[in-house]
């Protein structure tokens, strides 16, 4: 088992990619706070459903991302268990419709980068410091990127932007948080079958896969199998890098 005594943070489990890393870190020995937005019935029942599965200890922690009284507050509860953190892996997200840079008005842009950058950073500073107070050696920080932030394609710029600053933190974490012992990478998954990729324009989707080898779109075991190599001891010396998982683009 990958993750054996180590414990994670993920965001956004409720579905997509969060949902399928939930499964595969439970699945290789990790003990989890899993992330939603709401704390509903069903989330519950979803993340007791996977603990007995693999036998392994899912705590909930629901918050909205940009609620960073709430979100301070829950680390706050973490940091008194006195659990340490070894993992945390930053997959919530957003993605607005598909209009076009010259029709996009500033404060959805800013919408975007609340969620996919700042809140994101914030997350990042309370848990780092968990990392630091318990001594977490060999500590990762796994951020989900794009390939949009790589590559670029029309509409979505504040999309598209927010994913690049995140890759840009990643790169300027691995060397701050190197004196600590803790690796910082990102994953750029390419179109993936969620719930996110099915409100793409469908020709836009079209043209996207079209530009894989793969012809296809990823599966979200396929990306959280890799946020898994990042997170464990396989990725032991890599640090500030961006992985793409993109079906041969």
């Amino acid at each position: 088992m990958l993750l054996h005594e180590k414990t994670a943070i993920i965001t956004g489990t409720n579905r997509g990619i969060g949902l399928a890393t939930l499964e595969t870190f439970a699945a290789n020995g990790a003990k989890i706070y899993a992330h939603a937005r709401r704390e509903t019935p069903d989330f519950l029942a979803l993340i007791n459903d996977i603990s007995r599965m693999y036998g392994t200890e899912i705590w909930p922690i629901c918050f909205d991302l940009t609620d960073y009284e709430a979100m301070k507050e829950k680390m706050r509860e973490i940091a008194a268990s006195k659990r340490h953190i070894d993992v945390l892996v930053n997959n919530a997200g957003i993605m607005s419709d598909n209009s076009s840079f010259l029709m996009t008005p500033i404060d959805k842009m800013k919408a975007v980068f609340e969620v996919n950058f700042f809140a994101q950073m914030v997350l990042t500073q309370y848990v780092t410091r968990i990392m630091i107070r318990h001594k977490a050696v060999g500590g990762s920080i796994v951020n989900v990127a794009s390939i949009a932030a790589i590559d670029g394609d029309p509409a979505q710029i504040e999309y598209s932007a927010s994913k690049a600053a995140l890759i840009g933190a990643t790169k300027k974490l691995a060397i701050e948080l190197n004196d600590y012992k803790i690796r910082v990478n990102a994953v750029a998954p390419g179109v993936t079958d969620t719930d996110t990729a099915s409100a793409m324009d469908e020709d836009l989707m079209r043209r996207t896969i079209g530009k894989t080898v793969m012809n296809r779109k990823a599966q979200t075991s396929e990306i959280s199998g890799v946020i898994l190599f990042l997170a464990s001891e396989l990725s032991s010396y890599m640090t500030g890098q961006v992985l793409r998982a993109d079906g041969g683009m």
